[in-house]
Parts: C-alpha cells; sequence; structure tokens
C-alpha cells in the first residue's frame, strides 16, 4: 500500500515542504558554510574587505535554518573571530558593530536550542501518529486469498496521516470481502468514527455469511456510536464487496458510496449498483442496501475511489472523469496505477476531501 508516509521528492515523507516542518534541503546547510567561506576569501584578496563584512551577521540566523546550537554556537565563534583578525580587515569595527554581531550570535545561538528542543517533540508526535494510522489503516498485503490489492490513501487535513476515509480487505470464512468507506467530515474528528466501524466490519466478516447482513452491522455500530450524543449526525458512505470462492464473480453493496469502475480488455465501465442509504442515517421506512452480483473475467481490475476522487474540480467547475481517464491508463500495472491516478488528479484539479484509491485484481485462472 501506499499511503501518506510515501517519500515525496520535493519534500519529507508525507510530501511536506522543508518551510512545513521537514528537514531543510541541502542547499539551506551549506548556506552558512560557503557564505562565510565566500566572505572570508573576499576580504584576504580584497583591499576594502571591510565591505563585505555585514554579510557575517547574517550567518548565525542562518545556522539556525538547519543546524543544532552546537553547530550554530561555532559558527558564531568563528564569525567573531574573523571580524578580529588582522589580515582579514575586519578588524577595526565600530564597537556598537561588534556588540551587535556578537548578540545576534547568542540569540541565535539560543533560537537554536529552542528549535532543536521543538523538533524533536514534533518528531516524536509524528511517530505517534504514524502508529496511529499503522494501527487504523495497516498496510495491505500484496494478495488477500486470491484477490491482488493495491491502495492509496491521501488525508486532506493538512499535516495528518489519518482522516475520514477507510478501507480493508479480509480474507474469512465466506470468502474475501473488502471495503471502502468515507465518515462525514474528515480529519483528527473522524478517526474514532472510522476506528468504529472497521471493527464491525472485521468482525462481522468472521461472523455473518451474507454481505447485506455486515452492511446492517457496521449501520447499528454507527447507530449505537452516535446514540445519546447531541447533534452527532455521525454517518458514513460505504461500499462493500465479496468475491466468490471462485472469483469469478463479486457481490456488491452500495451504501451511499459512488459505484467500483471495472476495467476489462482496455475499457472501463462504472458498474451499476443498488444505491442504498449511508450508514448511521437511520431513515424511517429506507430500504436496506441490496446485493448485486457483477461476473468477472481474466485480468479484470476493481478500482474503488472515495468522493474526495470524484468531487475534485478543475478550474471551470467540473469533476474529475474517473472511467474516462482510467481508460486511458488500462495498459499500466495495478502496482503503479493509483500513483498515476493520484498524478494525474493533482495535476489540473483541486482535492478537497481525503482521497483514497483501492485496486483489487481477482486471480482468475
Amino acid at each position: 500500500m501506499t499511503s501518506v508516509r510515501g517519500w515525496s521528492s520535493r519534500g519529507y515523507r508525507d510530501g511536506r515542504g522543508w518551510l512545513q516542518g521537514a528537514p531543510p534541503p541541502r542547499w539551506v546547510r551549506v548556506l552558512p558554510v560557503v557564505l562565510l567561506v565566500v566572505v572570508t576569501v573576499a576580504t584576504l584578496i580584497s583591499p576594502n574587505g571591510h565591505d563585505f563584512g555585514f554579510l557575517l551577521g547574517a550567518i548565525p540566523p542562518l545556522a539556525v535554518l538547519s543546524y543544532g546550537p552546537l553547530a550554530t554556537a561555532v559558527l558564531s565563534c568563528l564569525v567573531v573571530l574573523l571580524l578580529n583578525v588582522p589580515a582579514t580587515h575586519l578588524n577595526h569595527p565600530g564597537d556598537t558593530d561588534l556588540l551587535t554581531v556578537t548578540f545576534v550570535a547568542l540569540l541565535s545561538v539560543f533560537v537554536s536550542y529552542v528549535r532543536s528542543h521543538r523538533d524533536a517533540q514534533l518528531v516524536t508526535e509524528r511517530a505517534v501518529g504514524e502508529a496511529v494510522q499503522r494501527a487504523v489503516l495497516p498496510p495491505l498485503p500484496e494478495r488477500v486469498g486470491g484477490v491482488g490489492c493495491v491502495g492509496l490513501y491521501r488525508a486532506a487535513q493538512h499535516g495528518t496521516l489519518v482522516g475520514g476515509d477507510f478501507y480493508d480487505v479480509s480474507d474469512g470464512p465466506y470468502g474475501v470481502r473488502a471495503v471502502m468507506g468515507d465518515v462525514r467530515g474528515h480529519g483528527l474528528a473522524a478517526v474514532a468514527t472510522v476506528v468504529s466501524l472497521l471493527g464491525a466490519f472485521r468482525e462481522a466478516v468472521l461472523d455473518l455469511e451474507d454481505l447485506e447482513s455486515v452492511a446492517a452491522r457496521m449501520d447499528r455500530r454507527l447507530t449505537v456510536d452516535s446514540a445519546g450524543k447531541p447533534h452527532a449526525e455521525l454517518f458514513a458512505t460505504a461500499l462493500l464487496m465479496e468475491f466468490s470462492a471462485d472469483l469469478r464473480s463479486v457481490r456488491i453493496v452500495a451504501c451511499g458510496h459512488p459505484a467500483p469502475v471495472l476495467l476489462r480488455n482496455g475499457r472501463t465501465q462504472e458498474l451499476a449498483v443498488a444505491p442504498g442509504a449511508p450508514l448511521g442515517l437511520g431513515l424511517v421506512g429506507a430500504e436496506p442496501a441490496k446485493e448485486v452480483t457483477v461476473e468477472l473475467g481474466p485480468r479484470d481490475r476493481l478500482f474503488l475511489a472515495s468522493d474526495g476522487v470524484w468531487e475534485a474540480r478543475d478550474g471551470a467547475g467540473g469533476f474529475y472523469p474517473l472511467p474516462e481517464r482510467l481508460a486511458g491508463f488500462a495498459g499500466v500495472d495495478a502496482g503503479a496505477l493509483t500513483e498515476l491516478v493520484w498524478a494525474d488528479l493533482t495535476r489540473h484539479y483541486e482535492v478537497r476531501d481525503d482521497a483514497t484509491m483501492l485496486v483489487l485484481t481477482p486471480a482468475i485462472g
């Protein structure tokens, strides 16, 4: 599974840039040292070396961006030392100038000390966040039973690793079952509901014979969780799937969630499902979700996506045409398909919600 923990070529593991807490790029780390060397060389070869002295005052603050207090102190000492070496022509600054540079150097060491401790705390918090993600959405194995699995998850709330989307694929006594869901809202506020629904699904996979009963169990779980909570408004869309023992058919139950897209022989088809009410709404008189069976053939793939993908909009307000775009990626390996769709999606469309994709490939002989 490719998750938010994947490395990015332009930032940290979850795509953050260095201005959002990621380690600074190499040029930022090298800049104070390069500036110190350049000023030193310039002052040694120039008869008017004192004209470059003002640049030295920038070195300690620059060091704060990427160095700890010890390295910042070393660079600051070198700056003060350079100001007092006769050969550099900088040993005649005014007392005020020298005191100013010294004060800035001491202040930079202090700021670096505070920053390094803050960064250590952030690293700890990120590690906790990753542990939570692994507990809520553990990495999918490459294959569950006879079904190949590839998933991708991107949280909408900046700086978080988990949110309101969820998916899982489990092999139980009644076959391989999969779920994709989208809890109302996104970010940390939706995590507790995600945990509750996934727990209900994983338990129901082992106990209940039909997929409609699994959906009913998840619906009851959400209804119980919201009972007694004023203005809870807990609900979730969900798409449940169950593969037959020979993998030649799949049963689908849709609870307010977009239908899966079938990729077959270079063409795509959004499957017709019986739309049911989202989980947890408790609508009086509403019919329970109905099961639909779809026949599968060799090399067929099922592409599931959350609202964050389907409802992404371009500058003109148009939705992302997922089935049409998937048709252009028909020959792509399943392992790279989700990343390719994500790159295509974010190139020209704005994603405003958690975005989740799941590719299921039954190994039909």
